[in-house]
């Protein structure tokens, strides 16, 4: 393995306060040294990174690889190449397969199929917190401890509900001890049956069931409640309400163990884009629903006043096939994972809601903490249940001895949004012909360029 010099950048790194303007080596796959004019001679390669941002690797903690299972909409493979092409170094897998990952054998799956197929990202698996995800009693708890062991870096049943109550104690309870989070999709289901969109004035208009908000601020409300004795970490997913805002803001002062995402298209885009394209726009579909600009507003405050303390794609990817489906049989969510940077910094950055330190902070070390990937001594939970495939890397964070996962970002760089270009299988995008501003350069991931921007291609020179 070679050696890199990634020189002239501005080093931000929230872990540990540092935001100057210097370089920083890798070697062996591992950050070598970072401090100014490092010596380039020693270097196999030098990246230029003069007017770009450096920082650790980004994190998505929240995606949707699609193997096993539903390999045409998306795979490992295909997954951690699009996720590297948008400046992330790690994403965390969801467990709603065919199978879905309940048990260590498919946790075991996620990593080997990683290992040998992955062109990208690191892959960390998610593993489901009910069997069969069906979040019931009656189903039971899925292999915890297992799950732990084989190295799962936290708990959900996405794309469902852990319905049950007494189901859901249960977990709470189980996870604590293994130090990592409970990640819900809160979604009341008996308020939401029937439902594909926000309950408003547009799905009143198209005649569409209506979603609405107290569906899914009665289960984080409910799961507060019932944490509030045992103390697991606790994540609220895809948060879409600002009604949800204040429960989670309530929740933190009172120094409750609780955290929450939002996804770029929640704080950008609002139900009525169901309405365009000719109407029942199915690109506009997606779960939880796109809500208010109110909703957006309350969202963005709570970004703001850090009570929402990670940026998450919920990159959910589907077939062609499937999204011209009609509108209610049309499956919800949408590929995110290239395009997250910038619609962030279009969201975030550019009305100034928040700085660069803290977006990369939103990208970085809070997602690395939220999955226990972090740890860099191997005191952590990962060590006592046996795993050592996380335990150690310290992600998250640049420093000396830690892994050599770096993003490159040139905050400045015009370009459009060309969802044909996607190195994802799927496409199924609302933002695809949107003009945004910054863009990962390149993306590091062990020491190795794992994706770099393509130099532009020249105009061709006209004639006179």
């Amino acid at each position: 393995m070679g050696s890199l010099l990634i020189v002239s950048g501005r080093v931000i790194d929230p872990a540990s306060g540092l935001d100057q303007v210097c370089d920083v080596a890798i070697a062996d796959g591992l950050v070598a040294s970072i401090g100014k004019g490092l010596d380039r001679s020693r270097a196999d390669r030098v990246i230029d990174a003069g007017g770009c941002i450096v920082c650790p690797g980004l994190i998505d903690p929240h995606v949707h690889l699609r193997e096993p299972g539903m390999e045409e909409a998306e795979t490992i493979q295909s997954g951690s190449a699009a996720a590297a092409a948008g400046g992330f170094t790690t994403v965390c897998c969801m467990p709603n397969t065919t199978p879905a990952i309940d048990d260590a054998a498919l946790v075991e799956y996620i990593y080997t199929t990683a290992e040998r197929e992955g062109r990208g990202a690191r892959v960390f698996p998610v593993g489901a917190v009910s069997k069969g995800r069906k979040g019931e009693e009656g189903g039971g708890l899925a292999e915890i401890g297992l799950m732990t062991r084989a190295g799962a870096v936290g708990f959900t049943d996405d794309g469902d509900c852990v319905a049950s109550p007494g189901l859901m104690s249960k977990a709470l309870t189980y996870i604590k001890p293994t130090g990592l989070a409970l990640m819900q999709h809160c979604q009341e289901m008996s308020l939401t049956r029937g439902a594909s969109m926000h309950a408003g004035s547009v799905s009143t208009r198209a005649g569409l069931g209506g979603w609405p908000r107290v569906a899914e601020e009665l289960i984080i409300e409910r799961d507060i409640r019932l944490n509030r004795a045992i103390g697991c970490t606790y994540h609220v997913q895809h948060l879409s309400s600002g009604g949800s805002v204040d429960i989670v803001r309530r929740a933190r002062k009172e120094g409750q163990p609780v955290s929450a995402e939002v996804s770029p298209h929640h704080l950008l885009l609002t139900h009525e884009e169901v309405d365009k394209h000719g109407g029942y726009w199915t690109a506009a579909k997606m779960n939880p629903p796109l809500r208010e600009k109110s909703d957006i507003a309350a969202i963005l405050e709570g970004v703001a006043d850090g009570t929402i303390t990670i940026l998450a794609t919920d990159h959910a990817p589907h077939t062609a096939d499937r999204k011209a489906l009609d509108f209610e049989s049309a499956p919800f969510g949408i590929v995110g994972i290239e395009t997250a940077l910038a619609l962030y910094i279009k969201a975030l950055i550019e009305p100034g809601v928040i700085g660069w330190p803290r977006l990369v902070q939103m990208m970085t070390v809070e997602p690395a903490r939220l999955c226990a990937l972090d740890r860099f001594d191997g005191a952590g939970p990962f060590a006592r249940g046996g795993c050592s495939r996380h335990d150690g890397l310290g992600l998250g964070r640049l420093h000396v001895g830690g892994a050599g996962d770096v993003t490159v970002i040139d905050p400045n760089l015009e370009w459009t949004i060309d969802a044909g270009a996607f190195l994802s299988h799927s496409r199924n995008t609302p933002f695809d012909g949107w003009r945004v501003r910054g863009r990962a350069t390149a993306t590091v991931v062990g020491g190795e360029v794992a994706w770099e921007l393509p130099a532009a291609t020249p105009a061709p020179a006209r004639s006179r």
